[in-house]
């Protein structure tokens, strides 16, 4: 397990511990106890992400111990070269939370159906099938 997810995870435990003890110094503070538990949530998520994700890898990272950096050369992934996917989320994302708060049904409807549109767009934008030659 690398480094991260044991960080994550402690803090998982600690906002737990917090979330238990706030529950009990204070009972009528609702919001501060949702806060703690929502928070140890996430960083359960992220935790057990990272946890998952640090299983596949054969050996340990270069980032585990103290190596050279010729150890971390080679490929990292693909990256994309150029996308307009990310903007058209983010613009449809942000026209949608702006007609969700003056309930704009209508705009909502319309944003909603971009947003899918950008989420769909944005996931298959590399993908090619099988017959592509």
């Amino acid at each position: 397990m690398g480094v991260e997810a044991t960080i994550f995870l402690a803090l998982t435990g600690f906002f737990v511990i917090s979330g238990v003890a706030y529950h009990i110094l204070a009972p009528g503070e609702k919001v501060g106890i949702v806060g703690f538990y929502l928070t140890a949530g996430l960083t359960f998520l992220i935790g057990s992400f990272l946890w998952f994700t640090g299983r596949r890898l054969d050996g340990p990272r270069p980032e585990d111990h103290d190596a050279e950096i010729a150890e971390g050369a080679g490929d990292l992934g693909f990256f994309s070269p150029g996308s307009y996917w990310p903007f058209t989320l983010a613009a449809s994302a942000a026209v949608f939370a702006v007609a969700t708060a003056f309930l704009l049904v209508w705009l909502m409807i319309i944003m909603a159906g971009l947003l899918l549109m950008s989420v769909v767009g944005l996931i298959f934008e590399y993908h090619r099938g099988p017959a592509v030659h």
